[in-house]
């Protein structure tokens, strides 16, 4: 017997051993009788097999009760079977849809907007491209290069939700086979584009990627998490996603290179997400590719850091200075609010 709140399906089996105790008869002389294994009937009797026409036509034989009868009750159990699941797994659902940061997907057009909660449910799960919300659970199902916080540990819709946003739409570019030899070749021009504005870089950006089997994706926050970015395979393509909102140029280039690194280092598919050893790994290799390490290490150790001395580092390495400056802030060189005017502030369309 299986039920949910508002239904409940019996197998026919309850009725067969309705039977046996009127006729007083064993399960062991039935299954005799019905040529059948003691195994079978003990199933068939907890509805654990399906009562077959064949099985009908016996139970006629056997009990005087037409196969049809049996055949009816089978059709009607499988079918309360169908709605108690669904039952069950909206009341399900309707507890994870609160989970997402639902109204914000609306405002965003990523999700239509309705006041019914189980239209929600329907909805989310269309964008989710899942049968239930539940089984956005599945470790298999969200494989994302982040580092795995405790909330994340315990499935962050909202991060679920931009990782969805990110893989509809990079399915709409066209990519190349991967090829991340090219990607590795392509960081000399990326560096040269932070001195660029977005108008200018994210389109040769979204280009370049594609070529290498990348499709990069400009998404905003949602949910109040502080995911930077994050990457993971969809089919034969990468997906390279970074957050905009408020974007100032440091963190903007940080992010996309500590993705990089994640792709390149090969941190990305890992069923538990990456490690704080991955995490290190790509933000060493952010640092160091943005400012090579030799010259930054140079440059820190004069103690110069006037503004004029730290756009000529900039134009030496060449690169923007607010990344240089945000890089030694980060790194207690020079305090919090200095130079602040050279941190660009990045406006997406």
């Amino acid at each position: 017997m299986k039920r949910s709140r508002h239904i409940i399906a019996t197998p026919p089996g309850a009725t067969i051993k309705e039977q046996l105790g009127e006729r007083d008869m064993s399960q062991k002389e039935f299954a005799a009788r019905m040529e059948l294994s003691q195994k079978h009937v003990s199933k068939l009797i907890h509805g654990e097999v399906h009562l077959t026409p064949e099985v009908a036509v016996r139970l006629e034989m056997v009990l005087g009760i037409p196969a049809q009868f049996w055949n009816n009750l089978e059709a009607i159990y499988q079918e309360k079977l169908v709605k108690v699941k669904n039952e069950n797994e909206m009341e399900t659902d309707l507890e994870l849809v609160k989970k997402l940061p639902y109204n914000e997907m609306v405002k965003l057009g990523w999700i239509p907007a309705t006041p019914n909660d189980e239209e929600r449910v329907l909805y989310a799960r269309k964008f989710f491209e899942v049968v239930t919300l539940e089984i956005l659970q599945d470790p298999l199902i969200n494989r994302i290069a982040c580092p795995r916080t405790n909330a994340i540990e315990n499935v962050d819709f909202a991060l679920l939700a931009w990782a969805q946003e990110a893989k509809l739409e990079a399915r709409r570019i066209n990519t190349k086979p991967i090829d991340l030899g090219a990607v590795t070749d392509f960081l000399p021009d990326i560096r040269r584009m932070t001195q660029e504005n977005p108008a200018e870089f994210c389109p040769k950006l979204q280009e370049e990627f594609a070529e290498f089997g990348v499709a990069l994706v400009f998404l905003p926050h949602v949910g109040g998490n502080f995911l930077h970015g994050a990457t993971f395979y969809d089919g034969d393509k990468i997906v390279l996603g970074i957050t905009v909102a408020g974007k100032e140029a440091d963190e903007f280039w940080f992010s996309l290179f500590h993705e990089l690194a994640h792709i390149l280092c090969g941190h990305i598919n890992q069923p538990e997400g990456t490690t704080d050893e991955d995490e290190r790994e790509a933000d060493l290799f952010a640092a160091d590719t943005l400012i090579p390490h030799i010259e930054y290490e140079r440059f820190r150790a004069s103690h110069e850091f006037s503004e004029e001395a730290l756009r000529r580092f900039a134009a030496y390495v060449g690169i923007d200075p607010g990344i240089v400056a945000g890089r030694l802030r980060k790194e207690g060189c020079i305090q919090p609010g200095v130079y602040k005017s050279m941190n660009r502030r990045y406006a997406f369309q």
